[in-house]
Order: C-alpha cells, then structure tokens, then sequence
C-alpha cells in the first residue's frame, strides 16, 4: 500500500506542523513531503526545514492560481491537506480538487467564535470577554464558507474567570498538540 501524502499550510509559528510531521515520521501509512506558508518569514519554514521537509512560500496571487497550486501539489503526490495555522481562505478550485480532504484545526468549540478575523489571539480574546467557562479546539472539513465546514472532532478544556488570555491560549494549544495529529490520521483514512 503505497503512503497518503500529506501537505501542510501554515502561516505562523508551526507548532503544530512540526507535532504533525514529528507524529507522522516513520509511519508506513502517512508521508509529509511538503510544508507551504503563505509568508516567508512564517517560523514554521524553519522547523519543517530542520526536520528535512520541503517548504514552498506561495504569495497570495499563486496561492489563487490553479495554474500554479495544482502542479505543485502534483509535483509531491499530494493527497490531503491540512490547514495547521492557515490564515489565507483556501480558493474554491483547491476545495473541488480535495473534495473532503481538506481539513483545518480553530482554536476555538464552532460555531463559536469562527469567521473572518478570529484567529489566534482574537479567538481567545473573545472568548475571554464573553466569560466562557470553557474553549477547545475543533477540526472540520474545509468549505468556501470560512469555518463553516462540518465538524470532524472537538476538544474541549475548563476555563475559570482567573484565567488570562494567555492561560486560555495554553490551555487549548495543550489539546491541539495531543489530539491535532490523530484525528487527521483518523479523517484520512475515514
């Protein structure tokens, strides 16, 4: 059986795309041959570097060529991609060609907190502000409406009024990195 290649798209820091390659390293099931950011000062470029995966920075034009996406996702047999920190909308073409095979990770229970604008920090802000007594994370399909895919898996975490944005911040990332990588194991091969 040959392996599911995986790309991974990010835009920050990559924590998560370095928990996904580190999880996925030695598996006969699942590759990730390539790691694509749409900012070349994206730290993730560095860890995906360190750990011997290709990168290719696509600036906003090519990300919404298919001209220029679709070969390059050819060029590494891509099968599957996971958002991991993506803040560009995905073009309509990529969602056609990977039908239900798309995937992206929100910092946040959907449909709370979703939608343009809330990422990241803003995510947490607002769930701060609206004194919930919990958060989680949440993994769905990717559709043209931005966050409004369906549910594949959610996460959930306690929250007391104590805590900061950045504790609310930590506390979610903490599920992310435990259950981020199985559930896109379990999606692709669902």
């Amino acid at each position: 059986m040959s392996k599911v290649n995986i790309a991974i798209f990010v835009s920050g820091s990559g924590s998560n795309c370095e928990n996904l390659i580190r999880y996925f390293e030695g598996s006969d099931r699942v590759s990730t041959p390539l790691v694509i950011s749409n900012r070349a000062d994206a730290y993730a470029l560095v860890r995906a570097n360190k750990l011997g995966v290709p990168s290719v920075v696509v600036t906003k034009p090519e990300l919404n060529d298919p001209d220029v996406m679709l070969p390059l996702l050819r060029k590494y047999d891509i099968q599957f991609i996971v958002l991991a920190g993506f803040l560009p909308l995905i073009p309509d073409f990529l969602i056609e060609a990977f039908p239900r095979k798309i995937v992206n990770l929100h910092p946040a229970l959907l449909p709370k907190y979703g939608g343009k604008g809330m990422w990241g920090h803003h995510v947490h802000e607002a769930v701060k502000a609206a004194g919930e007594t919990e958060t989680g994370m949440t993994v769905h399909y990717v559709t043209p409406v931005c966050d409004g895919g369906e549910i594949i898996a959610q996460y959930k975490c306690a929250l007391s009024p104590e805590d900061t944005v950045d504790d609310i911040a930590a506390k979610e990332h903490e599920l992310e990195m435990r259950y981020f990588p199985e559930i896109v194991e379990k999606t692709i091969f669902s």
